[in-house]
Parts: structure tokens; sequence; C-alpha cells
């Protein structure tokens, strides 16, 4: 006898874990959005800063994010979870125990203790550069890349050119949150990549 082929999850709203079955997009948005600490003056004068920890430390806020991105998913097919540090690491761990997915971490240079594939990508001054495990990822499949805050987009882009290098198909890009003026999410999409956030701020 042949091997019995495994299918593939599609995730439904059914399958949300930890909230009432009442949950809607704009319950999300708001609940969010109220949680979110904005601090002026930081990381520079005249900047205005997100502050995503004080999300992390209202269980409900934390358990409707984390419902919130797993609902964009949605009838997709999907193999893994993959998130850049170091933020992104906690929206994507949530993502892959929520969807029984692995996990994997995309990382700074050298941080990673195995053989590697890497990707630079372009800072204001300078560039940095990103890493994953060469067998972290297999050909064929289906990622979705993971962060808690899409700005200019760069690193984001340089994590996708990762999962493809290694053979795989970036499904969808998730944030929690888009800082409009630096067009990064729809860079994003001129690329060709389908891009979610539950939250669109102006930024500063």
């Amino acid at each position: 006898m042949g091997k019995k082929k495994t299918e593939k999850a599609k995730w439904k709203k059914s399958d949300l874990l930890g909230v009432t079955n009442a949950i809607t997009t704009e319950k999300v948005v708001k609940v969010v959005d109220n949680a979110i600490r904005v601090i002026p003056d930081f990381p520079k004068e005249g900047a205005t800063f997100s502050d995503v920890t004080t999300v992390w430390n209202d269980a409900d806020a934390f358990r409707y994010s984390v419902s919130g991105l797993q609902m964009f998913l949605y009838e997709h097919e999907i193999d893994k979870i993959a998130a850049i540090e170091a933020r992104g690491f906690v929206y994507g761990a949530a993502l892959a125990d929520r969807l029984n997915r692995p996990f994997v971490p995309i990382r700074r240079k050298g941080k990673l203790p195995g053989k590697v594939v890497q990707e630079s990508y372009d800072l204001e001054y300078g560039k940095d550069t990103l890493e994953v495990h060469d067998d972290a990822i297999k050909e064929g499949d289906k990622v979705v890349l993971v962060d808690d805050l899409i700005v200019t987009g760069s690193s984001t882009a340089a994590a996708a050119r990762l999962v493809k290098q290694l053979g795989g198909e970036v499904v969808m890009i998730l944030a929690l949150i888009d800082l409009d003026r630096f067009n990064g999410k729809a860079s994003l999409r001129k690329k060709g990549y389908t891009v979610n956030t539950i939250l669109t701020y102006p930024g500063k």
C-alpha cells in the first residue's frame, strides 16, 4: 500500500483559541489600538514611538492581537511560520503554536549556530544582514512571514528573499502595525507579496 497523502490544513474561524465566537476585526482593532502606548520624542526628538510591549502586558489585548493576525490566515495552506528578530518572535511563535506549525527564527548576522544563508538590506546609514538556517525551510514550503512592525519594509523584503532562496513560498506577510508614512506595506505589495496588518498609523 502507498503512503496516505496528508492534507494541509486550511484555517477557519472555528479554529480560533482563547477568544469568544463573537470576535470581529473591529473588536480586534479597538482592543489592540487602546493597549498600545505612544511615546513622544523616542527614539529621537520629534519622533513618535508606538510601544507594543503594553499590548503584551495586557493578557486580553495580547490574545486579541494574536487572534487578529490569525484571522488573516483563514483558508490558507501553511507549512511554517517564520519571524524576524526580535519582537517578531513574539507573534511568530504564538501563531506557530496556535496553528500547530513549525517556527523558523530569522536572525541578525552571527546569531545562529548552524550553517546559514543570508540576505543584506540597506539602512539609513549602511547595511544590515539577516540569516536563517539552511535546513529550516524546504523546497515548496508555504511560509507566513511575521514581524511586529513594518516601516520601510527593507528588512521584511530581505527575510522574504531568504525564504525564496531556500525554495519556500511566502504565502503572506503579517505585522501588528504598518507605519504608512514610510510606504513599507505598499513597497512590499509592489514586489508581489500579500501583506496584512492589524493597525495602520501615519508614523513620524
